[in-house]
């Protein structure tokens, strides 16, 4: 049957949102509850992989309780590289979900690395070794987490991505996979065969055996049980896709040739490639998505702290959010040389330096709060114009604009900021929520209508871009040091 309502789950870092969208492309209905997330020791970022599950019950009840249409399929976006471990006789977790930003196996990741083992693994997934990816996560989980090794071997261990864990407590155990899109990011998935490694598995000593089952990202994964959330049963969930490939297809690329970033707790930036691509410039290969199309690829850059700086620094200023933080860095022309560098979890793409710590430079007795708000909008863009000239390198010719979406997108004056210092214009989507929009539009199995962007030109001249970004660029010598 053909579905004319689909549920679209956006289970993100910072909240989980929802949107009932009709097959028209029409948002019939919204709803977002919060999360929140622990830094129990440095380096370290969890949540609790209940509350993650909380907050999905949480927003589909919203939906329903809301009235409107029958709800004929659910689409899931999710963030990724988040690491969900759980005993599949309870169906629950047996440590907090790792999250994406954790930095606990660095050093794992870096012996990995000094015994030679970076070029076969990035030649088999595109990604070179991090703790950014779950692989070494669920080597950790299995060496530090009391019984984890034991389920492992009596075969009841689960682990997975976000959108595994959320299938499984909508089916009720009944299902357990996961799409291509959030496989190729795991670090254990070869994007050649479009199978789970049992190389990569042996590498990083974890069994092969625990992992989901990987499907093309518009398969009928499963469906819903009675109990699980208020839905009916046999609701199918017809469409999974990482966060950052689904805004992606919810802005209509089918095609090479454009670029998008989406503005969130960090930000990624991604644009489709002809085939599978081995990046030369700090960036990775992914698969964006699978589906009766084909397999289609793409070159990513992950930065690990981006929209999040601009709440780091409201805290430490006492402003009353990010965006009265906008209000205020609004009142000075620019920072008056002041350099912020949110290496708060390390740095991400292009640079790669998982020992950099945030730092502030450039200050004088001039230096007001302005001038630090007003860098932490000039730092966000900075990284952003960091990957997408990695990626024009990697690609061999110029991107003539870029395509915004996420939560800190909707600040007009961080987007002008943007396309001040990239020198290209920005086209900023009206719809924040289009990681939900985009797997909406794979489970309807048909584009959805683009709406109209709003769009962002350069307004500041060459040298004045030139002399900022070589500001940056001096601050990023001194964080890597």
């Amino acid at each position: 049957m053909t579905a004319r309502h689909v549920l679209a789950l956006d289970q993100g870092t910072t909240n989980t949102k929802a949107l009932l969208v009709a097959e028209d492309g029409r948002i019939l209905a919204r709803a977002a509850s919060p999360l929140t997330t622990q830094y129990p020791r440095p380096g370290w970022a969890e949540q609790s992989a209940g509350a993650i599950w909380a907050s999905v019950q949480e927003v589909i009840a919203a939906i329903v309780q809301g009235g409107g249409p029958a709800i004929d399929a659910i689409a899931i976006a999710n963030q990724r590289e988040t690491l969900v471990v759980w005993d599949a006789r309870t169906s629950q977790p047996i440590c907090p979900a790792i999250l994406w930003q954790c930095r606990r196996t660095a050093p794992d990741c870096a012996a990995l690395v000094e015994a030679g083992h970076n070029a076969r693994v990035e030649v088999a997934t595109g990604l070179a070794i991090n703790p950014l990816f779950p692989a070494s996560k669920l080597a950790w989980v299995l060496t530090h987490v009391e019984g984890a090794r034991a389920l492992a071997d009596a075969g009841h261990l689960r682990a997975g991505t976000v959108d595994a864990w959320l299938l499984w407590k909508m089916t009720g155990g009944g299902a357990f996979a996961t799409d291509h899109s959030n496989a190729s990011r795991t670090q254990l998935f070869d994007t050649g065969t479009l199978r789970f490694s049992a190389d990569l598995c042996d590498l990083f000593g974890v069994p092969l055996a625990c992992l989901p089952q990987p499907l093309a990202s518009d398969a009928v994964f499963g469906q819903t049980v009675a109990g699980a959330t208020v839905l009916p049963a046999g609701v199918p969930i017809k469409a999974m896709m990482g966060d950052s490939h689904a805004a992606l297809y919810g802005h209509g690329v089918r095609v090479p040739g454009s670029v998008k970033a989406t503005y969130g707790t960090g930000s990624s930036l991604m644009t489709l490639t002809p085939q599978r691509v081995r990046s030369s410039h700090g960036l990775s290969g992914t698969i964006a998505w699978t589906n009766r199309a084909g397999t289609a690829h793409a070159l990513e850059g992950n930065i690990t702290v981006s929209a999040q700086a601009a709440a780091f620094m409201s805290r430490l200023l006492g402003c009353a959010g990010a965006a009265a933080l906008s209000d205020l860095a609004e009142t000075v022309p620019d920072s008056g040389g002041v350099v912020f560098v949110p290496a708060l979890a390390g740095l991400g793409a292009p640079h790669w330096n998982d020992h950099a710590t945030g730092t502030i430079t450039g200050m004088t007795h001039a230096t007001g709060p302005a001038h630090l708000a007003r860098a932490t909008f000039d730092a966000i863009a900075h990284q952003i114009a960091d990957v997408f000239t990695a990626m024009e390198l990697d690609i061999g010719h110029p991107i003539r604009d870029l395509r915004a979406d996420g939560g800190a997108s909707v600040n007009g004056f961080l987007m002008q900021v943007q396309a001040d210092l990239l020198g290209r214009r920005v086209l900023r989507s009206p719809v924040e929520e289009l990681g939900a929009l985009g797997v909406a539009a794979m489970a309807f199995g048909r584009d959805l209508p683009v709406a109209q962007a709003t769009l962002f030109e350069p307004a500041i001249p060459s040298t004045s871009r030139d002399q900022r970004r070589a500001g940056w660029a001096a601050a990023l010598v001194k964080v890597n040091a």
